[in-house]
């Protein structure tokens, strides 16, 4: 095709999808239907995780729980299984062992099928300035945040790209789309989070296997606890997120093929600020906006 199809091309195709999404303004996005997707979800032990296990629960889900806390776990289990799961499958993970994300996922494999939903939810905060951090605490950061996202991929994509059909969600963070002062290696694992999804969803898309949806969640902190001690500035603005609230727009999310969900909804307007802003004027707003963090959590690693 030569240069001046393929830009007519590009220019209608352009024009077409911003009036669909003009559309969808206005026209709810259909849903799609859930029951019985074979939904797996690390960090489901607690906080986040507990509460999207109930929101797919209600969907008619077969569910599988994977975390580090067996009681919490069991908690969540029967949580799930009063709203409506059809069945429920928990197993002890620690998502920051390559070897052991791949044991365990081949023993659901034989136990549960294929997962279709992938939710990467595990994630842990050291709470430390940067040069304060200890070395291990870094590498773990960096093994539950983003590597573990390497190696669920590895054991769950390709039973998806068989079918064209599933789902993989990131659960990454507003900290994965801007630096945030006192927190250099828990964004450092986010935007890694957000580019690696990004780029295998891409990766997918390439290769005709549209039918294998990828959406990337970029909250800003959420009240669970792990970002203990966190105050905002400009409570209206950007607020600190009800869990429930965020857990339920995750799973909308979902349902209609969202591929990125940030939330506030401030954060489309800050992120893209971020993008045209020159150094100077980022710093500047952002001590505008305290967006810097002093957490309780230094004294324990926190796990999500």
């Amino acid at each position: 095709m030569n240069f001046f199809l393929e830009t007519i091309k590009v220019l209608l195709l352009s024009i077409w999808y911003n009036v669909e999404s003009f559309i969808y303004l206005f026209v709810p996005m259909k849903k799609k239907n859930i029951a019985g997707e074979v939904v797996l979800i690390t960090g489901a032990g607690s906080g986040i995780g507990r509460l999207m296990a109930q929101e797919f629960a209600a969907h008619s889900t077969v569910l599988v729980l994977w975390d580090i806390n067996q009681e919490g776990m069991k908690e969540t289990a029967r949580l799930a299984k009063s709203n409506g799961a059809s069945r429920v499958h928990y197993y002890i993970c620690d998502c920051s062992d390559k070897n052991e994300v791949y044991r365990v996922a081949d023993q659901v494999k034989r136990e549960v099928g294929d997962v279709s939903i992938l939710v990467n939810n595990a994630g842990i905060v050291t709470g430390k300035k940067f040069m304060d951090a200890p070395d291990s605490l870094i590498e773990k950061t960096m093994d539950v945040n983003i590597m573990a996202h390497f190696w669920t991929y590895k054991a769950f994509l390709p039973a998806m790209i068989a079918n064209n059909h599933g789902h993989l969600v990131s659960i990454a963070s507003s900290a994965g789309l801007i630096g945030v002062n006192g927190l250099a290696d828990y964004c450092a694992s986010k935007f890694a989070a957000v580019g690696f999804a990004e780029s295998v969803g891409l990766e997918l898309l390439a290769t005709g296997k549209d039918g294998v949806k990828t959406t990337i969640v970029c909250p800003y902190f959420i009240n669970t606890g792990m970002f203990d001690g966190c105050q905002t500035k400009w409570p209206k603005l950007l607020p600190i997120l009800n869990p429930d609230y965020v857990a339920k727009k995750i799973i909308h999310a979902v349902l209609t093929d969202q591929v990125y969900l940030l939330l506030p909804r401030s954060m489309y307007l800050i992120a893209g600020l971020k993008n045209v802003l020159q150094w100077k004027l980022r710093y500047l707003f952002g001590r505008y906006m305290e967006l810097a963090v002093e957490i309780d959590c230094h004294k324990n690693l926190s796990v999500n």
